[in-house]
C-alpha cells in the first residue's frame, strides 16, 4: 500500500510530536508545521529513523497565506494529503478584567483560526485524492470552562469550544468524503511541562480515576484511531480523553 500523508501542526513537541510519531509508526509519511526549528528537527530525525519520509515547514499557524503555501509544497512533494491533525495551540492564563484585546485575538488565532487556515488550504488537495480525515485538538476546557486556578482561562476555553462547533459544522459540509472529529484532552504531561503539572501533578493525579496524568502517547493513540482506522463510521464528534476527572 502507498503510505498515507499526514500533516501535523505544532508537531515539534508535546502532543503534536506524540501524534506525528504514532502516525509514522503506523506507516504515514509526515509533514510537520511548527516555529520551533531545533525541536522540529529532532522529531523529524525520529520519524526518519522509523523509515518514513518527513517534510518540515516553519510557519506561524495564524498566517493564512503561509498555510496556502504549505499546501502547495505538500502537493509538489507528495501529490496528495490524507490526514490533517490541527494540533497547534497555546494557553492564556489571563482573566477577563486583565486581558488585552491583542492577547485575546492571539489566543483565538493560534487555537481556532489556525484550524480554519489549514482545513481551507488542504481540503481541495484532500478532495482531489478521494477524501481523508481531519482531527482537531480541542480541550476538556471547552466542556468545563476550566476552573479559576486553571493554567488557561476563558479565552482558551472559548477558542477550544469554537473548534468543536467548527468540527460539527464541517462534518456536514465535507461529508461523506472527509471525516472530521475533535479530541479534548484533560491534563497532559508533556516533555516540556507546564506550571500546572509541575506544581500540582500529584494533587491532580488523585482527582483522576485512572490515578495519573495523561501523556502525549495517550492522546496520539486516539488521534491515530480517528485518522487511520477502517472501516470508519465516525464524524462530527468530540472525544474527551482525561482519565475521567473527578474535578479539576
Amino acid at each position: 500500500m502507498t503510505a498515507k500523508i499526514a500533516l501535523v501542526t505544532g508537531g515539534a513537541r508535546g502532543i503534536g510530536r506524540g501524534c506525528a510519531l504514532e502516525l509514522a509508526r503506523r506507516g504515514c509519511d509526515i509533514v510537520i508545521v511548527d516555529m520551533l526549528r531545533p525541536e522540529m528537527e529532532r522529531t523529524a530525525n525520529e520519524i526518519t529513523a522509523l523509515g518514513c519520509q518527513v517534510m518540515t515547514e516553519d510557519a506561524d499557524v495564524t498566517d493564512h497565506a503561509r498555510a496556502k503555501e504549505i499546501a502547495a509544497a505538500v502537493q509538489a512533494r507528495f501529490g496528495r494529503i490524507d490526514v490533517l491533525v490541527n494540533n497547534a495551540g497555546r494557553g492564556n492564563p489571563t482573566g477577563i478584567l486583565d486581558i488585552t484585546e491583542e492577547a485575546f485575538d492571539r489566543t483565538i488565532a493560534v487555537n481556532l483560526k489556525s484550524c480554519f487556515n489549514y482545513i481551507q488550504a488542504l481540503t481541495p488537495l484532500m478532495l482531489a485524492g478521494g477524501g481523508g480525515r481531519i482531527v482537531s485538538m480541542s480541550s476538556l476546557n471547552a466542556h468545563t470552562g476550566g476552573v479559576t486556578s486553571a493554567v488557561s482561562k476563558f479565552s482558551y476555553a472559548a477558542a477550544k469550544a469554537g473548534i468543536i462547533g467548527m468540527t460539527k459544522a464541517l462534518a456536514k459540509e465535507l461529508g461523506p468524503t472527509i471525516a472530521i472529529n475533535a479530541v479534548c484532552p484533560g491534563v497532559i504531561e508533556t516533555e516540556v511541562g507546564n506550571s500546572l503539572t509541575k506544581s500540582r501533578g500529584p494533587e491532580l493525579a488523585k482527582k483522576i480515576v485512572l490515578n495519573r496524568l495523561g501523556t502525549p502517547a495517550d492522546v496520539a493513540q486516539l488521534v491515530a484511531f480517528l485518522a487511520l482506522s477502517e472501516p470508519f463510521f465516525i464524524t462530527g464528534q468530540d472525544f474527551i480523553i482525561d482519565g475521567f476527572q473527578w474535578e479539576i
